[in-house]
């Protein structure tokens, strides 16, 4: 995507801990080897300055994990790892999953509204287009990392 690269790279330089939380459905369905997740990670590790990157495997359905978004277990374990009050975070997101488990963390939330056609099911804190955007409203906030 245009501006990930820099934009991470921004929000790393001012402070902020940068850490990706993913559901991986595909992989516990079977459809996907969790190897290629895994490369893919680690590629991203490479050429982002991402600190940490939280996976959720689980394929959906019933009983729904605790870590699996739209629940907010990989926000939570990434606190208490890192010692983080949520309330000072961010969670960036293009999806309703993204949006809903950001706010059930008590995080701010910043949807990237790419024009998919679903419905955001809480309503975000902020709407932006580009990820450059939603990088310029979190430098631009009094919130500090």
């Amino acid at each position: 995507m245009d501006g990930v690269e820099d934009g991470c790279r921004e929000l790393k330089a001012a402070g902020y801990l940068l850490i990706v939380a993913t559901n991986q459905p595909d992989v516990g369905r079977g459809t996907l080897a969790q190897s290629v997740v895994e490369e893919i990670h680690s590629k991203m590790l490479k050429m982002l300055p991402i600190d940490c990157v939280k996976v959720c495997y689980d394929a959906g359905g019933e009983p729904a994990s605790p870590f699996r978004k739209p629940a907010p277990g990989m926000l939570l374990e990434s606190a208490a790892e890192f010692h983080l009050d949520l309330g000072l975070c961010w969670m960036i997101g293009d999806r309703w999953r993204d949006i809903d488990c950001g706010s059930s963390a008590g995080c701010s939330t910043i949807f990237l509204d790419y024009g998919y056609d679903e419905d955001l099911r809480t309503p975000p804190d902020f709407r932006v287009k580009t990820f450059s955007q939603a990088v310029s409203l979190i430098l631009n906030t009094n919130k500090t990392p």
